[in-house]
């Protein structure tokens, strides 16, 4: 990768980072959050997900957010839309990106949606008709793409399937979730050299969890296969909920320290997604994840 690369970072604080908080938290928290990931120069910011509040209690006032944010010319606020139903209370609320997930282990969708990889992808294809007519983009995931707290060690070729499927049925950018965090570099090169044989490296995004303190040397070595898109969240936020007690999203200001000093471009201020993740942290009353930000010293 050329040393004056430009790296995009979707931001997953606000979705995949708070969905699991014990707390409730405010609609108000979840602006200034949103506000200050902005102001850091985040341009790509999931902002929660339009699923039903008995199951996500958390992601309950999604709709009342996605109506208060100000449209910013650069910046592409996304939410996760599990079916069509989710995705028209996305348009009404004036979305122009939303997300859909699925797993490369039936295992895993059977115990998260209840139905098997295939089926998931079925259900999708209303959905995709619906963002077509509509000229709304579509980002899938694939979750477990290097091990399933169910069955295991995760087939590449399997991977490589479902991740065609989505970019076929109308994905623009398909992200290679590591949902358990077991992942390690040997099998970062394995999955992406099986991957890239069919599928450019710019219609792919990684998305790394911590569990195992594997994140950034997965991140590096994806850099080195071409990937350009990273996603993270600010302060670590977000646990596993698979492996109790366990870290869960890579920090976003250890992804951009790492990017940083590699001479890759992010567009990020480093100082102000420190206070963002700070901010957050202690609204949450949790530690902040962040090797970087404790090694800087958290601002006040």
């Amino acid at each position: 990768m050329s040393h004056n690369a430009h790296i995009q970072i979707v931001e997953m604080g606000a979705r995949d980072g708070l969905q699991n908080e014990p707390t409730p938290v405010s609609l108000a928290v979840k602006q200034q959050l949103i506000t200050q990931l902005v102001e850091a120069g985040l341009h790509r910011i999931e902002i929660g997900s339009f699923v039903s509040a008995k199951w996500v209690p958390q992601m309950a006032d999604t709709d009342a957010l996605a109506r208060t944010l100000l449209p910013h010319p650069k910046v592409t606020y996304s939410a996760l839309t599990p079916n069509l139903k989710g995705f028209e209370d996305a348009l009404a609320a004036s979305l122009k990106e939303v997300a859909v997930f699925t797993a490369a282990s039936d295992a895993f969708t059977q115990k998260n949606i209840n139905c098997s990889v295939a089926e998931s992808l079925e259900r999708f294809a209303p959905l995709f008709a619906r963002a077509k007519e509509e000229g709304v983009r579509v980002r899938g995931y694939v979750s477990c793409v290097l091990g399933c707290p169910y069955q295991g060690a995760t087939d590449p070729a399997k991977v490589a399937e479902v991740t065609g499927r989505l970019l076929r049925m109308g994905c623009y950018e398909v992200s290679l979730g590591d949902t358990i965090g077991v992942g390690t570099t040997r099998g970062v090169k394995t999955l992406l050299s099986r991957l890239l044989q069919d599928t450019p490296a710019s219609t792919l995004a990684v998305h790394f969890h911590d569990t195992y303190g594997q994140a950034l040397a997965n991140i590096a070595t994806s850099l080195d296969f071409g990937i350009q898109t990273i996603d993270a969240s600010v302060a670590g936020l977000g646990g596993c909920p698979y492996a109790k007690g366990a870290s869960g999203n890579v920090a976003t200001e250890d992804v951009v320290y790492l990017l940083e000093g590699n001479g890759l471009s992010t567009g990020v201020d480093l100082d102000r997604l420190i206070q963002a993740g700070a901010t957050i942290c202690k609204a949450l009353g949790r530690r902040n994840g962040s090797k970087v930000a404790l090694a800087k010293g958290t601002p006040l």
